[in-house]
């Protein structure tokens, strides 16, 4: 940043960072669901997330997953996305950024843990929402633990990604 001001650079870094996240939420549209409980995938384009809620500052994090997800709303999902989305990536980022700031030293992976808890949280309340029903609770247990699987997973790679880059071996 140059006087407050964002350079090309770091506004080239950021749509980079939008474009691959939102490839790979679409590519990851494509899979099949690896369970019949709704709601439970992956959540590859989190990796961008959590890098991002690492490497860059909140607001700049922010930005980059508001546009992945009006994005992936519009090219690839519809408008009731943009609801669940938007919910589970907005308290998603509202645990991560303030836990990766208080709690250095735990892992990337852990947070990432949290985040998608937060997200799925986010996710159902906006089901409960939208459906005016609380049936749908009985899915979050399950959503819990896949968040947490799936959360594992993305930090993993993230950490992995931070790490490469820290040590000058990536990018």
């Amino acid at each position: 940043m140059n006087n407050g001001k964002m350079t090309a650079k770091r506004l080239a870094e950021l749509a980079l960072l939008t474009a691959a996240a939102l490839i790979i939420f679409i590519v990851e549209l494509q899979i099949p669901p690896l369970t019949e409980i709704p709601g439970i995938k992956p959540g590859l384009a989190n990796i961008i997330t959590v890098y991002c809620v690492y490497r860059y500052k909140p607001w700049e994090t922010a930005l980059v997953v508001t546009a992945r997800v009006i994005l992936g709303a519009v090219f690839a999902a519809g408008f009731m996305t943009i609801i669940f989305s938007a919910a589970g990536a907005l308290l998603c980022l509202l645990g991560m950024i303030p836990v990766s700031r208080l709690f250095p030293k735990l892992p990337v992976w852990a947070c990432s843990i949290i985040g998608a808890v937060l997200h799925n949280t986010g996710q159902t309340a906006a089901a409960v929402i939208c459906l005016g029903s609380f049936a749908v609770l009985g899915y979050f247990p399950f959503l819990l633990l896949g968040g947490i699987i799936s959360g594992t997973f993305t930090g993993l790679c993230a950490q992995f990604v931070i790490s490469r880059i820290k040590n000058g071996k990536g990018g």
